[in-house]
């Protein structure tokens, strides 16, 4: 399924969830007839995230509805202004307007503080990747987030990367092994899959080095320290990309970048982001006769 596809699955599953057999506050005090209008308003000051995913929530609910997007993702938005209005039946504002507000905060508290590390990483060759540390089920806003903030997107679950880490090896029998399995079994069933591997020690770095040439595309380093990292950098040259994973925040980050690493993943952006304060306010409603 493609973004889009996926999104209406997400959509569709949370209004189930939220609506069960009727939205009976709204059913109980609004006519069905009735229209209106909604702003969204900015209450706290950071990245803009979810616009387009919030248009889309309305559209699904309602085609017809209008929608004015009065900033984009990806914008410094700040208290007091607007992200968007939407037109509509008031049955449908209300009913999506949850939905909306959980995508838009949680995305934007995300967008944040991925754009936080991506300034941290300013004038390095060095970019930050997401995880699959992710809520489940909501993993496609999340990552969409991280997009947004400017990080990149690591692999979206098991199925479009193999990643060959410290238990595969472990229970396959070592990382030569893992990695002449992995290989085999993308030539005979996922030609074009990718594999990364884990490493523990520059010991595991120079096994990658050693038989996963032509394999192996990207060499993981998992809690290296600034100074293992380098070396390690320098032994593996052009042949791999690197990642550097573990214990990495913003305090520390740059000293990972200085190593030359080509990539930094840390699941803090989204397991430790906080949501940003948005609301859906009524402008005007009526009633149709």
């Amino acid at each position: 399924m493609n973004f889009d596809q996926q999104l209406a699955h997400l959509v569709e599953e949370a209004l189930k969830e939220d609506v069960g057999d009727g939205d009976h506050s709204t059913l109980s005090c609004i006519p069905p007839e009735a229209t209106g209008k909604a702003i969204l308003k900015i209450k706290q000051d950071g990245v803009l995230a979810g616009v387009s995913v919030a248009q889309k929530i309305f559209h699904y609910k309602e085609p017809e509805a209008r929608f004015a997007i009065h900033k984009n993702d990806g914008e410094q938005m700040a208290f007091g202004e607007t992200a968007f209005e939407v037109s509509a039946k008031v049955h449908t504002i209300l009913v999506c307007e949850r939905l909306v507000l959980n995508c838009m905060q949680r995305m934007s508290g995300i967008a944040t503080l991925t754009k936080q590390y991506t300034d941290k990483l300013k004038g390095y060759k060095t970019r930050v990747l997401d995880t699959r540390k992710t809520t489940p089920n909501f993993r496609l806003l999340e990552k969409e987030a991280v997009r947004i903030g400017g990080g990149v997107n690591h692999r979206f679950g098991l199925y479009d990367m193999i990643m060959l880490k410290d238990n595969h090896i472990d229970y396959c029998g070592g990382i030569e092994k893992a990695i002449e399995k992995a290989s085999r079994y993308v030539q005979e069933k996922k030609p074009g899959l990718k594999i990364e591997v884990e490493t523990r020690s520059i010991d595991d770095v120079k096994k990658v080095i050693k038989v996963g040439r032509g394999k192996v595309f990207r060499i993981m380093l998992d809690n290296f320290q600034p100074a293992q990292i380098t070396e390690a950098v320098q032994l593996i040259g052009e042949d791999f990309e690197t990642e550097a994973s573990g214990g990495i925040n913003l305090e520390n980050i740059e000293e990972y970048a200085a190593t030359g690493v080509d990539y930094v993943s840390v699941g803090a952006l989204i397991h430790q982001a906080r949501s940003l304060d948005l609301s859906l306010k009524a402008v005007e409603t009526t009633k149709n006769t």
